[in-house]
């Protein structure tokens, strides 16, 4: 029997590891450690309900577990064989426990590829990794030979999961075709949009599959050496990707004669300071190099002359993660999955206003509504949905009448977003769609690399104009140059962080445009969430003169006699919502 839990950075956040101690002691005490084997994974993906628990063979899924309910989960579930029902997943329409995963609504219609064993296998065990077809795919391609292994990439239809979409066996056939005495394969693993987790989440829990293809990368374009581009915010990750290339060493699986192919490769990590204009390649080898993190104009790519000059193959985690899958199972396998033009699988990290927040793994041409209503369980404490932002800073907001497009590269940029890689952030009706945009602005403001002036420059007068706007200072005419300004970045910038920073603002603007005209004309943010524009308000009927708002307010901004209606004086109050929180009699509102 064997007790999985989740080893994810979220989970360890809330105590996985004191769980597996406490399990292990659990189980000793009770002289089965040797007939249960406690084994700590990568991330289930359902980081709602972490940490979870799962035990094999009966697939039992335990959520919000804790240390404490270790002793019980194997006195009940280990020892006598009933389940632990106050743990099992609860069905939010029906209120039924369910124990196993497969009939959660939030697994039913994913499809996990890149995420195959991650929350499966300890991904500090290599012995794991190969009882489930690991390395046997570089074993494959040893026999099929570089050229027959690119064209089975370009057959598979594969494309670059880190936001350009670009095709992966092309990508390939290109750097395999410019010789030099040297060549290079670089792992993205600098994984920077707000709320994005997916890299990271395959990293921690399976990273010899990026190992792996790495190597097959190599093998195909003729390079020897690998690079591992990865974030220093991710000691996790990091730690894991080590002991897995010290494990692939120690197999033989890299290094000199892999396999006894007389194929050389090894692989060793770069650390990146968090820049996320360092996700454009071009930036990216520039840091790697220790130059500063800044783009270059293309030609010349990477394929001809990147890291050191070399020619450089550039793929982000994700896109590796699908390659010894696709070898094993075939290019027709995997071109069937998905739409016309995206095939396979895309990992998604769902956030925001939603039930089910997590990663998930859905194949391409599922709809928006599918992943929101079905997978994510919809819109948190049954509030209206809203947006969802899909491709972190460099896509849009969609909203309730895009719900059934079908999520491909293609379709999102018809509607005025993009795949980006893979964040999906969602919104309620809460939320200010002005102040949206203005938040991801200051985002690609902090982030520019300040190189060229239109993405340096005008997204700071973009930014400025939104503030102004939030702030109630805004005009009809700064609509007008907010679009204009927007279309001018896109059209002018270097890099694809420039060229896609104004979407937020454009699509909001789209979607969105009462909201931007009611801040305008009425001064007034619909959503409430802009200060400047709110003003706390005490219904003079409602109030019964408790005090309790004048004790709490820090600013002594509310008067009035014991037992009497009180006053905010607006001048002076800071709009902290202090006094709304202690008082008992909703009295107190905001306009």
């Amino acid at each position: 029997m064997h007790m999985l839990v989740c080893g994810g950075t979220g989970c360890r956040a809330s105590a996985s590891d004191a769980i597996v101690e406490t399990l292990n002691s659990e189980l000793a005490a009770k002289g089965m450690e040797n007939e249960v084997q406690v084994i700590m994974t990568g991330c289930f993906g359902f980081c709602e309900k972490g940490p979870i628990v799962k035990i094999l063979p009966d697939n039992t899924f335990y959520t919000q577990v804790t240390p404490a309910d270790s002793a019980e989960i194997v006195a009940e579930h280990i020892v006598k064989g009933r389940k632990v029902n106050r743990l099992l997943y609860t069905d939010p329409e029906n209120k039924e426990h369910i124990s196993d995963s497969k009939h959660m609504g939030f697994y039913k219609k994913q499809l996990r590829i890149a995420l195959r064993n991650c929350g499966v296998i300890n991904p500090e065990n290599v012995e794991e990794y190969i009882a489930r077809d690991g390395y046997q795919a570089i074993g494959k391609v040893f026999e099929m030979g570089a050229q027959a292994t690119i064209e089975q990439m370009k057959k598979s239809g594969l494309r670059g999961r880190g936001g350009g979409g670009f095709p992966t066996g092309l990508k390939w056939e290109i750097a395999s075709k410019n010789h030099a005495d040297q060549k290079y394969v670089v792992c993205n693993a600098d994984e920077g949009d707000p709320g994005a987790f997916m890299d990271r989440s395959i990293l921690e829990g399976d990273p010899h599959s990026v190992i792996e293809a790495m190597t097959i990368n190599g093998f195909c374009i003729g390079a020897t050496k690998g690079l591992v581009y990865i974030r220093a915010e991710y000691p996790l990750a990091i730690k894991r990707l080590q002991i897995a290339i010290d494990q692939a060493r120690e197999y033989g699986l890299l290094g000199k004669d892999i396999l006894g192919s007389g194929f050389d490769f090894d692989i060793e990590l770069r650390y990146g300071a968090g820049a996320f204009v360092c996700g454009e390649e071009t930036a990216l080898i520039h840091s790697m190099e220790g130059e500063r993190g800044e783009p270059t104009v293309k030609p010349p790519f990477p394929a001809e002359s990147g890291y050191l000059g070399k020619p450089t193959n550039v793929n982000n985690v994700e896109t590796f993660a699908n390659i010894p899958v696709i070898i094993l199972k075939g290019a027709e396998w995997f071109s069937a999955i998905g739409s016309e033009k995206s095939k396979g699988t895309k990992v998604f990290a769902l956030a925001g206003k939603i039930n089910n927040v997590g990663l998930i793994e859905v194949p391409m041409g599922t709809t928006l509504r599918e992943v929101i209503y079905e997978i994510g369980g919809g819109i948190k404490n049954g509030k209206k949905f809203k947006a969802v932002q899909t491709g972190g800073p460099s896509g849009g907001c969609l909203t309730e009448k895009h719900l059934d497009t079908p999520i491909d590269y293609d379709n999102l940029l018809a509607v005025g977003s993009m795949m980006g890689s893979g964040g999906m952030i969602v919104m309620d009706e809460d939320d200010c769609m002005v102040s949206v945009a203005k938040f991801y602005l200051e985002f690609t403001v902090e982030e520019s690399c300040g190189k060229c002036s239109p993405c340096r420059i005008g997204n700071k007068r973009l930014h400025e104009l939104l503030e102004r706007i939030t702030k109630g200072e805004g005009t009809m005419e700064d609509l007008d140059r907010l679009r204009n300004l927007s279309h001018v970045i896109k059209d002018s910038s270097l890099c694809g962080l420039g060229q896609t920073s104004p979407n937020p603002v454009l699509s909001t603007l789209d979607n969105f445009y009462d909201e931007y005209v009611a801040h305008v004309t009425e001064r007034k943010c619909p959503a409430g969430q802009c200060k400047s524009l709110m003003q706390y308000v005490i219904d003079q009927e409602a109030c019964v003169g408790c005090t309790a708002c004048a004790r709490n307010c820090p600013v002594n901004a509310i008067a009035g006699d014991r037992k009497k209606p009180h006053v905010i004086d607006t001048s002076i109050c800071i709009k902290c919502g202090a006094c709304i929180e202690k008082c008992k009699f909703n009295a107190i509102s905001i306009q």
